[in-house]
């Protein structure tokens, strides 16, 4: 089964007095980019936290916050930095003047702004990291549990386009016997045309035209097209799938799609191909978003 390396989780504990909350997003990238927003508090901890990112999320440009809430602030709350807590007042006070702009909660802005409250506890206790990580590994959860689900969209989409391009080769099939009739008519109608009856080498019209066939002929590609689209399905059903191994084994479609479009030489070929040609291009893109 296959991921997609778009992903979602979030978690959230509430010890009483702290709130946790562990938000975990990714988008498709093609190495792992690690972004973490974490409390300062926590900053001992983050080369765990990217530890264990990388060891289970792979790939994709990754976001990773956790965000504490003091449900009752004065719990840890030292004290207020008053000298601090002036001058923004007055700051802020001045600016309101200036803008002629009423000048209400002035003292509640201000205490919200950078190191005016203390805080007693500034070090992590082993206890409040177990909530924390346990948290971490119930928004990490979520987060796979999401990639897989959008996998399985993926998967029946892919599996879908994969069906369209080898139904089209099984109408190249039926097309394929009509074309060598129709090519030896052509060459026989321009030859009267170009030329009499009496003047042509029948031998050697059957060996120029025998060369000619062969090097039209598309059976090798019609059978590696197909084992390659019968690959691409085997490998989608695979515990270990994976979006590049896809991805080359979708490069082999093309080269043999491609082929079978140089050589048939036929109208009908020609559009099943280019049907099979949009179908691939569809997958590619995709692909870009598989784990």
């Amino acid at each position: 089964m296959i991921k997609s390396m778009t992903g979602y989780g979030i978690a959230s504990f509430d010890s009483g007095n702290t709130k946790y909350t562990v938000e975990i997003k990714s988008l498709n990238s093609k190495f792992l980019e690690l972004s973490l927003r974490l409390p300062k508090i926590f900053s001992e901890k983050e080369f765990q936290l990217r530890n264990d990112c990388s060891k289970q999320i792979e790939r994709g440009k990754v976001n990773l916050s956790i965000n504490v809430e003091q449900v009752n602030a004065a719990v840890k709350a030292a004290g207020i930095d008053k000298v601090l807590l002036k001058q923004y007042y007055q700051q802020l006070k001045d600016v309101s003047e200036e803008l002629n702009e009423p000048a209400a909660n002035l003292l509640e802005l201000a205490l919200g702004l950078p190191e005016v409250v203390k805080y007693d506890d500034e070090t992590l206790s082993e206890d409040e990291w177990k909530l924390v990580e346990k948290t971490f590994q119930q928004a990490l959860a979520a987060f796979q549990q999401f990639r897989a689900d959008e996998g399985n969209v993926l998967e029946n989409d892919l599996k879908y386009r994969i069906g369209i391009i080898l139904k089209n080769l099984e109408l190249v099939e039926v097309e394929d016997p009509k074309r060598i009739p129709l090519i030896r008519e052509r060459l026989n109608t321009f030859l009267n045309e170009a030329a009499s009856r009496e003047a042509i080498d029948q031998n050697r019209f059957e060996q120029e035209l025998i060369y000619y066939i062969d090097k039209l002929d598309i059976t090798e590609e019609k059978i590696r097209l197909k084992t390659h689209c019968e690959y691409f399905i085997e490998t989608l059903k695979n515990a270990d799938a994976n979006g590049k191994k896809l991805g080359f084994i979708s490069q082999e479609i093309g080269r043999e799609i491609n082929t079978l479009g140089s050589k048939a030489n036929d109208a009908n070929i020609q559009k099943l191909v280019v049907g099979m040609k949009e179908e691939l291009e569809k997958i590619k893109e995709q692909l870009l978003n598989v784990l």
